[in-house]
């Protein structure tokens, strides 16, 4: 378990936000970022909040069901994340990005429940993961207004061993880690990777070439 106070919690989820503001995959007041404290509690972004301006007064705490414990207004989402922290362990820090190349990548898969990617050598910035020669299966589940069926959906895919990821189809992407550290990593190294392969696209057809799988 992660020995977060609740005071350090707040700085590192304001830090993440103008991060991930700063690359644009946080729109509007899209996207939220939880910790794991040391005490077992939830530290969450409240709900309505712009990511890139968040004060530590827009930091809240819920209980692993999801139960505001301070009276402030969880996002609805608060559900996702922590359906992740009852199912892993060791997983001490979720965030939830809306760049628009993921939610592109989503829209264009139209139907399909995953995303294939294969010999990057960004793939060494995930888990347990040591070589490019490898693939990485990336879940996609369906988008709903109802947290519980996106999280009967996708939950019993997220295999102990898989990726820490997933994506939700028009809406964006989850990632998770041992502490935020981790979880930035593997944010940003899919986002890349998929930014790579929009890259490689793009030269392709510009230059006419066969774009090799």
């Amino acid at each position: 378990m992660s020995g977060l106070s609740l005071v350090e919690a707040r700085a590192a989820i304001v830090g993440v936000g103008r991060w991930l503001d700063g690359k644009g995959w946080a729109p509007a007041t899209a996207g939220n970022y939880s910790l794991r404290l040391g005490d077992g509690r939830i530290a969450i972004t409240v709900s309505g909040r712009h990511k890139g301006r968040l004060t530590e007064a827009d930091v809240m705490t819920v209980d692993l069901d999801g139960n505001a414990l301070d009276g402030k207004k969880p996002s609805a989402e608060t559900a996702l994340h922590c359906a992740l922290y009852r199912q892993f362990e060791g997983a001490n820090a979720v965030l939830h990005s809306h760049s628009p190349h993921m939610v592109g990548l989503s829209r264009a898969l139209a139907g399909a429940d995953h995303y294939r990617l294969a010999g990057h050598e960004m793939l060494k910035a995930l888990p347990g993961v040591s070589t490019h020669e490898t693939e990485a299966l990336l879940p996609i589940t369906e988008n709903s207004q109802d947290m519980a069926a996106i999280e009967a959906a996708i939950m019993p895919r997220l295999a102990a061993e898989a990726i820490p990821a997933y994506l939700i189809r028009g809406h964006g992407l989850y990632g998770w880690g041992a502490d935020l550290g981790e979880a930035e990593r593997v944010i940003e190294a899919i986002e890349w990777m998929i930014s790579a392969e929009l890259a490689q696209l793009q030269f392709a057809r510009h230059l006419g070439l066969k774009v090799t799988p």
